[in-house]
């Protein structure tokens, strides 16, 4: 598996006349995709390569040992990413538009959206790519309520999902689909198109259009939002050498039990053919010399597996994987003297946030045409003068008492340069809405001022 391959079309345009044809021809590439997204699901949940192992020799010794170092890698680097809310700031100096973005937050509240990012994170570093679905939220519009959003925001399965976009140099989506099989074994497929809504059936290969209808909006309500380029997972580069480590992990329980369960050897003895088997069975061997009759013994025929060595292979493996997927490592390093960041440095927290901020690029993205969907919600229902480029999505992944001593420092340094304090905010990580502190740093600032005069 090299990642996920993303859909295409030849098509400009999606009508009643080609939605089957595009439709069909789109899904020879997403069962491939499906299929390897659902092994890596299930890799993610532990069922890997090894419980399917066959052994040789002394077959009725044969461990299957799960070291799920996927499950570890996916877990930490959602929570780094997504542990935090995303929170929606103000990006231009517009003061009019502040109460507003804080209800766009509350909303996202009310919708769950900081679970649900989780989620949709969680899949990304499994397979590559998430989807993610903004829909106007019935129950509001039928009784409007200030406890309820008027969107509804899904995370939607990759297996059953896909978008397709359109092969020229644009690659503009299409349509975007989502699907469920249903106890008689058809296939119902939701296909959202430019203002247009199809539901398709799939009944032994025949398809057919079940229901149509216009859309108000002109815009596709399912988002891909892909983890990288090329849709790798976070662990999928590191797959061979996980699979490695349960292959030594297995192997070295077989050698510890093959030590306890040693073979007992019966060197030039009388034994029953006719027990042998039973011997076998029970942990014996019966050996004769045809040169030394006279030599008869009985021996343990034991090998005690290299412990040191084994272990020195696998914590060679287990860095290799930090380093390829990066992740920082928790040996704690060998100084004691070491300053806080020489520490970060060191044991690849600096690595694992600069790939959060590589993940966070594209997710970047994907935020803006979730927020451009989410505003045309609001515009049609509560009303709302935000645009997209008022709004910036901001990521709290990182800590702001990192360092804290030398961020304020740095932004002492900077403001005393004549730099405006939401551009130094900005510069040395201090908060998550850099504006809105800075224009409290002002008011505080006039207020002792205006004291001291007084």
């Amino acid at each position: 598996m090299f990642g996920r391959k993303k859909i295409y079309s030849d098509e400009p345009k999606v009508t009643k006349d080609n939605v089957i044809d595009i439709l069909r021809e789109a899904l020879v590439e997403h069962r491939r995709n499906r299929e390897q997204v659902d092994y890596l699901y299930w890799y993610y949940r532990g069922k890997q390569p090894i419980y399917q192992r066959i052994k040789q020799v002394r077959d009725e010794i044969c461990n299957k040992i799960v070291e799920n170092r996927a499950f570890e890698i996916v877990s930490f680097k959602a929570g780094f990413l997504c542990g935090e809310p995303i929170q929606y700031v103000n990006r231009g100096e517009r003061e009019d538009i502040g109460e507003e973005v804080r209800r766009l937050n509350d909303y996202m509240v009310l919708c769950n959206k900081a679970a649900k990012d989780k989620k949709l994170v969680t899949w990304k570093y499994i397979c590559g790519t998430g989807y993610r679905a903004v829909f106007a939220n019935k129950e509001w519009i039928n009784t409007p309520s200030p406890d309820v959003a008027p969107f509804d925001y899904y995370v939607l399965d990759p297996r059953n999902t896909f978008v397709v976009y359109y092969s020229g140099p644009e690659e503009y989506p299409l349509m975007g689909i989502t699907y469920v099989k249903k106890h008689d074994e058809s296939t119902s497929y939701s296909v959202y198109v430019d203002g247009y809504y199809y539901e398709i059936t799939d009944s032994n290969g025949k398809y057919a259009i079940a229901h149509e209808e216009a859309r108000p909006r002109k815009n596709i309500p399912i988002i891909e939002d892909p983890l990288n380029e090329s849709q790798l997972g976070a662990f999928e580069p590191a797959v061979p050498l996980l699979d490695a480590i349960n292959t030594i992990q297995s192997n070295r329980v077989d050698g510890i039990e093959q030590f306890i369960q040693a073979l007992t050897i019966f060197t030039n003895c009388d034994v029953n053919p006719d027990d042998i088997q039973k011997m076998r069975e029970s942990g014996f061997i019966a050996l004769h010399s045809a040169s030394d009759r006279n030599n008869v013994g009985v021996d343990i025929l034991s090998k005690e597996l290299d412990q040191t060595q084994t272990q020195t292979l696998i914590d060679y493996l287990h860095q290799t994987i930090l380093d390829i997927v990066g992740m920082p490592n928790r040996n704690g390093g060998l100084s004691t003297s070491d300053t806080g960041s020489a520490v970060i440095m060191r044991d690849g927290w600096e690595t694992a946030e600069a790939m959060a901020r590589s993940d966070r690029l594209l997710m970047e993205v994907a935020e803006r045409q979730f927020i451009a969907q989410v505003l045309g919600i609001l515009r049609e229902t509560v009303g709302t003068k935000l645009s997209v480029s008022d709004v910036d999505p901001k990521f709290t992944h990182r800590r702001g008492y990192e360092n804290i001593q030398a961020r304020a420092q740095a932004l002492q340094m900077l403001i005393g340069c004549g730099m405006d304090k939401a551009d130094a905010l900005v510069q040395v990580g201090i908060g998550t809405d850099p504006l809105d502190l800075a224009k409290r740093m002002r008011s505080t600032t006039e207020q002792v001022g205006g004291g001291a005069s007084a």
